[in-house]
């Protein structure tokens, strides 16, 4: 049998989501992992789809920003704090962030080097 086309499943990656709470977005490890550990993205938004996305790009791209950093405990999440990017995604969605938190599951694009997150897609967090 010809295994040519065959990748073996990493189990440890999981579904790959941001949680948007009032205090920040964060990533979890399976963004991280299934977007091969991107030192640097672009963050993307269409107000009008209301989609939210995190596109690769290098450090000198216009508007990068840093994103996974190796770090001494291994932690495997990013957050942003930004509190204009929490307003706008507020503001799109019409939520309450200091009432309720979500959580949006991505999608991963691999031909534009993105994950994408549809917030209309977003459900509340317990």
């Amino acid at each position: 049998m010809d295994l040519t086309n065959f990748r073996v499943f990493d189990f440890n990656e999981g579904l790959p989501y941001v949680s948007i709470t009032s205090n920040g977005l964060t990533f979890n490890k399976s963004v991280i992992m299934k977007m091969n550990y991107p030192a640097y993205v672009r963050l993307l938004i269409n107000e009008t789809d209301k989609q939210m996305a995190i596109q690769i790009c290098g450090e000198n791209d216009a508007r990068a920003v840093q994103f996974y950093k190796q770090n001494p405990r291994n932690i495997l999440s990013v957050r942003f704090n930004s509190k204009d990017l929490i307003n706008t995604i507020e503001r799109i969605c019409e939520w309450n962030l200091e009432n309720t938190s979500y959580r949006v599951n991505g999608v991963i694009v691999p031909e534009a080097d993105l994950m994408l997150f549809n917030l209309s897609d977003a459900t509340p967090m317990t």
